[in-house]
């Protein structure tokens, strides 16, 4: 027994916000080894190759300084040429040297440079391609991830959660994440190493004009660390109201019919307009607070510039440094705020990165409110005894009881009405059957078995359910028939959909079972979606059959020929029927009435007739316009 205190327990828990979200995503790499490996070795080797550019620099200007001054000296009087190289530190013997070799070191140290760039534009290649192949597999495993918890999840959490916001976090903000994984956390190792790396190499070079710069990088990782948190927050309200952006413009798709019918166009428009307008201005307010970020980092790095010139010109000034060292320093020092600058960009991805994967992993963690108990057995082939034990029910944040001590007993092979206004807990008591939802007391048990004691997978397999909401898939009205045994032969599903009346005009389509449905059954008229239901159910061939209200969609005569086709299937099956029309039950073998969740009258028709003053106002106020069917559409519905 399980209270509703707990059941609503388990639904706060339903959505606990993400921790670490961004962490864990980027911990999906351990999924994808190799291609990381490979993306990040690549991406070692081609920072190195870059970092080995300001030497090659160094060493052309020092060639052609060291030749420049060669032929300058060179080109005096042999008597001046000894005094003259003595000046410069050097000899006549070397200054021949530095001339003869001045232009071939020139050639080699030029060709070096460009098998170092294409060295690195290769492996800058590789990784940028296996970073985005990581990045897409990823996305793929989030995507199936995402999919695969929706499908196991609670009809508690549709109940609490829009279909858009759903459909956001398995599209957008997966790809949010993607996007850092691919761009931004590549970036980020590739400006760390790039920043650590040349620090060494600065502080080995000359450690006194790195010291003159280098207070620039913690002022800069501390702007960085605000703008990261004040952004998080901003990210995370573009991505609801990009949410609800896609939840008004899924349901105006899904309901345009209704939307036309009634002339709502324009307070649809109205609504979408204003999601539009919300989703507009919290994307500005992102864009103004960067916008104000990216001067600001510029503005760092012209400041370390300045004092670069400043210092270094003194250094040169005095001798300390050489035009060639200077140049290297200068090549290096573009290797410290290029990182800089780019972290600004890392910034923007990661604050997406993270609102997106918090979103992400709050459907990964939600917990379903209905799963298998540890070790639970399947349910053997069930003989339809159903039993309700005091059975009451509240839907989750709800204190008033949809069903209030419910208690009934239908035997093997019965068929049972549920009878009572809109509201009175009928479809609640065929969602618990099936454990679409757990009861908050009392139980509810099959062949004498508590259903929250056997799998899920087999409690389901056995019973054949027709909703009052038909939902058809994309595909042939074969498929949509097999969708429970798709292995099943073309004359089993003929055969079904003969049962469900539904033989007749599938055959009258020039393709048969092989017409297309079209999105949700758009092409089909509400009846044939229904028998086509009907058909989905009776095909599994179950020992328990649920039927909501399904031949609320159709016509006199086509209920006549379904409830003529029903009668004779649910013969030894164990029956729930959901029906406003009484004439469709009036044969059942229970019926009951229910009014406000409570059980207030059960027995068979005639029974109840006389001792159930609900039932009899149902009757005949339901009943009037079906007891005078024109005797000629029946005969019809005979003849056919």
């Amino acid at each position: 027994m399980q209270s509703a205190q707990a059941a609503m327990a388990r639904g706060r828990g339903a959505r606990p916000r993400g921790k670490g979200g961004l962490r864990r995503a980027i911990s999906f790499l351990g999924r994808h080894r190799r291609s990381t490996m490979m993306a990040y070795g690549a991406l070692v080797i081609a920072t190195l190759a870059q970092l080995a550019v300001p030497q090659l620099v160094q060493r052309m200007i020092e060639t052609i300084t060291k030749g420049f001054t060669a032929n300058t000296i060179l080109k005096l009087p042999p008597l001046a040429q000894p005094l003259a190289a003595a000046g410069s530190g050097t000899t006549v013997e070397q200054l021949r040297l530095d001339q003869s070799g001045a232009e071939s070191a020139l050639v080699i140290a030029a060709l070096v440079i460009v098998a170092f760039a294409v060295m690195r534009g290769l492996f800058s290649f590789v990784q940028s391609y296996m970073a985005e192949k990581t990045s897409q597999g990823i996305a793929f495993d989030f995507r199936n991830d995402i999919f695969s918890k929706i499908q196991r999840l609670s009809f508690s959490y549709y109940d609490r959660n829009q279909t858009g916001q759903l459909m956001i976090r398995a599209t957008d903000d997966v790809e949010k994440v993607r996007l850092f994984i691919a761009q931004g956390l590549v970036l980020a190792a590739q400006a760390f190493l790039l920043l650590g790396v040349t620090l060494l190499i600065l502080l080995f070079t000359n450690w006194r004009l790195t010291l003159a710069i280098i207070w620039i990088l913690p002022v800069a990782f501390v702007l960085f660390a605000i703008f990261g948190a004040l952004s998080t927050p901003l990210f995370i309200q573009v991505q609801m109201r990009l949410s609800k952006l896609n939840t008004v413009l899924q349901e105006n798709l899904a309901g345009i019919k209704v939307v036309k019918a009634f002339a709502r166009e324009k307070y649809e428009q109205k609504r979408f307009d204003e999601a539009v307008d919300s989703l507009f201005h919290q994307q500005v307010k992102v864009s103004r607070t960067f916008a104000f970020l990216f001067p600001l980092v510029f503005l760092i790095a012209q400041i370390g510039q300045g004092v670069i010139l400043y210092f270094g010109g003194r250094q040169i000034m005095d001798g300390s440094l050489t035009l060639g060292s200077y140049q290297s320093f200068s090549l290096y020092l573009i290797y410290v705020f290029f990182p800089v600058g780019q972290l600004g960009f890392i910034i923007s991805l990661m604050a997406q990165a993270s609102a997106s994967a918090d979103r992400i992993f709050e459907i990964l963690d939600a917990k379903s409110e209905v799963t298998d108990k540890p070790n639970a057995p399947s349910l053997p082939p069930i003989q339809g005894t159903v039993e309700f034990r005091e059975v009451s029910f509240r839907y989750f944040g709800s204190s008033d009881p949809v069903l209030n001590h419910v208690s009934f007993t239908a035997e093997p092979g019965q068929t049972i009405a549920l009878l009572g206004a809109t509201g009175s807990g009928k479809t609640t008591i065929i969602n618990l059957i099936p454990r679409f939802y757990d009861v908050s007391e009392g139980q509810v048990l099959i062949d004498g078995k508590a259903v929250p004691d056997v799998t899920l997978q087999s409690l389901r397999e056995q019973i054949g359910i027709v909703l009052q909401e038909t939902t058809l898939f994309s595909g042939t009205i074969r498929d949509n028939i097999a969708f429970g045994r798709p292995n099943a032969s073309m004359e089993e599903v003929i055969d079904a959909a003969k049962a469900a009346a539904a033989h007749d005009f599938i055959m009258s389509f020039p393709e048969g079972y092989n017409t297309p449905v079209g999105e949700r059954g758009t092409t089909l008229s509400g009846g044939q979606k229904q028998r086509i239901a009907i058909a989905r159910a009776l095909l599994l061939n179950p020992r328990l059959l649920i039927l909501d209200d399904s031949t609320s969609s159709v016509d006199l005569v086509t209920e006549y020929k379904i409830q003529k086709a029903l009668d004779r299937l649910m013969k030894g099956r164990t029956s729930f029927v959901i029906a406003q029309r009484i004439s469709t039950v009036v044969n059942a073998d229970q019926i009951l009435v229910l009014d406000k969740g409570r059980l207030v009258a059960k027995g068979k028709h005639e029974e109840l007739l006389e001792t159930s003053e609900i039932y009899a106002d149902i009757y005949h106020s339901q009943l009037v316009g079906d007891v005078e069917v024109d005797e000629s559409a029946l005969t019809q519905g005979e003849a056919q």
